[in-house]
């Protein structure tokens, strides 16, 4: 199952997401059977599928309580350049030159 980005998943219905899960799961299992058996070439995807399916239940959890998640990173101030400090703050040359 490729990867889904959780804000896909807030994008679909609760049905959809369940489906979506049960799905997940019966991959996981068959997953896990064939890592038992050593048939299993890709070992990480073992892991890969049970966060997907935590990422989907998270979802699905967001959905029943009513969480309204922000769909966007708020933004940071970034921190004054070095050309604007050293335009506030006189140089040190200036300094000896007074003296």
């Amino acid at each position: 199952m490729p990867m889904t980005k959780p804000s896909d998943l807030r994008k679909l219905s609760a049905a959809d997401l369940q489906k979506r899960v049960q799905d997940s799961k019966k991959e996981l299992m068959e997953l896990r059977f064939q890592a038992s058996i050593g048939q299993l070439d890709k070992n990480h995807r073992v892991s890969e599928a049970k966060r997907a399916v935590a990422r989907m239940l998270t979802v699905l959890g967001e959905k029943a309580k009513g969480i309204e998640v922000a769909s966007e990173k708020p933004t940071r101030k970034s921190a004054p350049k070095p050309a604007a400090l050293a335009a506030k703050k006189p140089s040190s040359r200036a300094k000896k030159a007074d003296s």
